[in-house]
């Protein structure tokens, strides 16, 4: 099939949604199909980027979901969905997010056809997504077949806008994870502490680890944190004691490839994030390259790790049990290997190449026999 895959969120800053766009259309090739990919990329991005995806131009940053997302909009941004949509005469469109104001309610407004839907985002209070929710419905009731990330996702959706979705989840490159290797000198003698995320956005919980990874380094002085992610590492060390800044390592935003060798070079991965996750497609990766995964108790990380079986979990927002518990598995080689086997089994039911062939079934539902290309309107734009 001949597949338009729209990205809302800007292509070039790491985020799960592009991720799993990124993924997808990765694996939906491999499987033999067409696919171009649609998103915001920054001015300059062009040659960087692989040769399916297609840029809409600059976006701008805007709160959303509890975090700060840069989107694409306006009468431009609409211009360019329609061209695109005209040049791909694809067999069916997949938008992702279309409730953000973004590439993906454009392309829902311009577009006639076959549309899938994915929806990601999981916040059960969302004032905005209610809101919007009258004049999201034009684009909504053009969308034929829908698809939620997470029981939590589904929720959001069928509370703020109605309806319903099948659940797919997010899917992860089991292999590329597996077959990484650590970084020169990790873990180390002292044991060491990965996490990935941005440093700076609250919800990710970065403050919690640090209060915790503060407690445990009272009595492990070689303990080592490992980070990866955009942020100011510098003031992530100034929250801990002295004595320990040194044993905080930052990578920075990484690669696919050394975020891979991350995961690997760590005795224990920590999710200590908040809220406001759909998924948690980071356990995931951490699952497939091998690492002991401890998490916060939300309910998309409850889910992943099967209430506990793949990973263990600890009380969200409380940096002394997550101490506690940290404490306990590296203390405990045995144990963590025993996580580590079972976490590899679990995620196998997310490797790409069994959910891409789930949205491809969405995909064969909703084009009817003799069906046309998605086609563009003649409009101006939503």
């Amino acid at each position: 099939m001949r597949v338009g895959l729209v990205c809302p969120y800007t292509w070039e800053v790491p985020g799960g949604v592009q991720q799993h766009v990124g993924d997808l259309a990765e694996a939906l090739i491999g499987l033999g199909h067409r696919v171009s990919v649609l998103a915001p990329c920054d001015e300059g991005a062009g040659e960087a980027l692989p040769p399916h995806v297609v840029s809409a131009g600059r976006a701008v940053p805007v709160p959303y979901n509890g975090s700060v997302a840069r989107l694409a909009f306006g009468v431009r941004a609409a211009a360019r969905v329609r061209r695109w949509l005209r040049e791909g005469a694809f067999d069916v469109l997949h938008v992702h997010e279309p409730a953000a104001p973004s590439l993906s309610l454009l392309a829902c407004w311009a577009a006639e056809g076959p549309i899938v839907a994915t929806f990601h985002t999981s916040n059960p209070r969302s004032r905005a997504m209610a809101a919007s929710a009258p004049a999201l419905r034009t684009a909504l009731e053009k969308i034929s077949g829908r698809i939620a990330v997470s029981e939590a996702a589904r929720r959001t959706l069928v509370e703020h806008l109605g309806g319903d979705a099948v659940l797919i989840p997010n899917g992860v490159a089991v292999h590329r994870f597996a077959a990484a290797e650590p970084l020169p000198g990790w873990p180390g003698p002292g044991g060491a502490i990965g996490f990935l995320g941005r440093l700076d956005e609250p919800r990710k919980g970065l403050r919690v680890l640090l209060e915790a990874f503060a407690r445990l380094g009272r009595e492990r002085p070689g303990l080592r944190l490992l980070v990866a992610g955009p942020g100011d590492a510098e003031q992530a060390r100034a929250a801990l004691p002295a004595g320990l800044r040194a044993n905080l390592v930052a990578l920075g935003r990484v690669s696919e490839a050394d975020k891979a060798r991350a995961y690997r070079s760590v005795d224990l991965f920590c999710a200590p994030n908040l809220g406001g996750e759909s998924f948690g497609i980071v356990l995931t990766e951490a699952m497939s390259a091998g690492a002991p995964v401890l998490a916060s108790d939300i309910p998309a990380f409850r889910s992943v790790l099967g209430g506990g079986r793949a990973g263990e979990l600890f009380g969200t927002g409380d940096p002394a049990d997550l101490a506690a518990r940290a404490a306990a598995l590296l203390d405990a080689p045995e144990r963590r290997s025993g996580l580590s086997r079972a976490a590899q089994e679990a995620v196998r039911a997310y490797d790409w190449r069994t959910v891409a062939a789930d949205v491809v079934r969405v995909y064969e539902t909703v084009q009817p026999a003799g069906a046309s290309a998605v086609a563009a309107d003649g409009g101006t734009g939503g």
